[in-house]
């Protein structure tokens, strides 16, 4: 499951920015522990003035494909009267892909700060899905819970907590997984009151989609920083030849050649790497295999203890076992009488 990025503009406008904004949506934390969490912004005063006005809510991911770092699914909705003349056409929001990465800091930033007019009418939510549970879905010996599926399933999570805050989402707008038409239905399913359009290119073609777009794409930016930043924290402070390079781990697709090389050279040959990697990358499965690179064969025997027993032995008897059962136990009611004691 590794996307191919197409040159080397694409893995430069998925390159994190050198100083990327630190939204509310990082806990660094739970990220440096692998753990998956959710983030919601509170309710912008604007809507909070009046709930019942009438909102159209967004929602798209960043890093569905790299092998670093987790992927984010992320919504934003507002007053659908506001849709196109504030996310627009005042502040030009669009696919996070084509913008670049200062742009989509920016606007992230703006977009948390009290009084700007997007804290003031926006809500926004992310759910960080880190690579090791993404991983442990995919690898699970109960049968594969697929990227699709876990994809679904927090988009889904994010959509039913904004309902439960008492927003008042009357139109949904979703990049799709799959077939927009399958995905569509079942959403239709679960939110049957709210207009519900699932479309290829969605964070092209709606504005609160690409808004959305920069909120996962930000998050998971900073994100990917926060887990770099571990390893050059740990650099060694000796002489001795440093784990890190001055690039970084770049985009963290495996198609980018400063992500390759780092992988290449900060794997254990037993263990991998750390919480960073979704081991159910193919990337990762070759790199650990052995006589391919550095990854070692590891057999682990399955130890036997002399004096245990398995639950057959109750049911079988030789020998000398067979012999006292025999005098013990099959005698206890008396013995068989045969003909020839007649």
């Amino acid at each position: 499951m590794d996307d191919v990025m197409e040159d080397s503009q694409d893995i430069a406008l998925e390159t994190p920015a050198e100083d990327v904004f630190i939204a509310p949506s990082i806990d660094k934390s739970r990220i440096l522990a692998g753990q998956s969490y959710s983030h919601f912004s509170p309710i912008p005063k604007y809507l909070a003035d009046d709930i019942s006005t009438e909102c159209v809510l967004g929602v798209d991911e960043a890093g569905r494909g790299p092998v670093l770092g987790p992927m984010v699914y992320a919504l934003l909705y507002l007053p659908l009267s506001m849709h196109r003349s504030l996310l627009a056409e005042t502040h030009h929001f669009d696919d996070s892909k084509v913008l670049t990465p200062t742009v989509r800091s920016t606007l992230m930033q703006t977009l948390c700060t009290p009084a700007s007019d997007l804290y003031e009418t926006c809500g926004w939510a992310a759910r960080v899905m880190s690579a090791r549970d993404i991983s442990a879905g995919q690898l699970r010996a109960g049968g594969n819970y697929n990227l699709n599926a876990q994809a679904m399933d927090a988009t889904i999570d994010l959509i039913k907590e904004i309902f439960t805050q008492g927003v008042n989402i009357t139109e949904i707008y979703i990049d799709t997984i799959g077939s927009p038409a399958v995905y569509q239905k079942k959403l239709e399913r679960i939110f049957p009151t709210v207009r519900i359009v699932v479309a290829k290119k969605a964070d092209s073609l709606y504005p609160c989609v690409s808004a959305a777009s920069v909120c996962a794409k930000v998050t998971r930016d900073a994100a990917l920083d926060v887990c770099y930043e571990s390893y050059v924290a740990n650099e060694p402070t000796d002489n001795s030849e440093p784990t890190t390079a001055p690039e970084g781990w770049g985009s963290g697709y495996p198609s980018d050649v400063r992500c390759s090389t780092w992988l290449k050279r900060n794997m254990d040959p037993v263990f991998g790497w750390g919480s960073e990697c979704r081991f159910s990358w193919s990337t990762a499965k070759e790199l650990l295999e052995p006589n391919k690179a550095a990854g070692l064969k590891v057999d682990w025997p399955a130890e036997e203890d002399d004096d245990a027993m398995k639950v057959t032995d109750f049911f079988l008897a030789t020998g000398a076992s067979a012999e006292r059962d025999e005098g013990e136990l099959a005698t206890w009611f008396g013995r068989r009488v045969t003909e020839e004691v007649f």
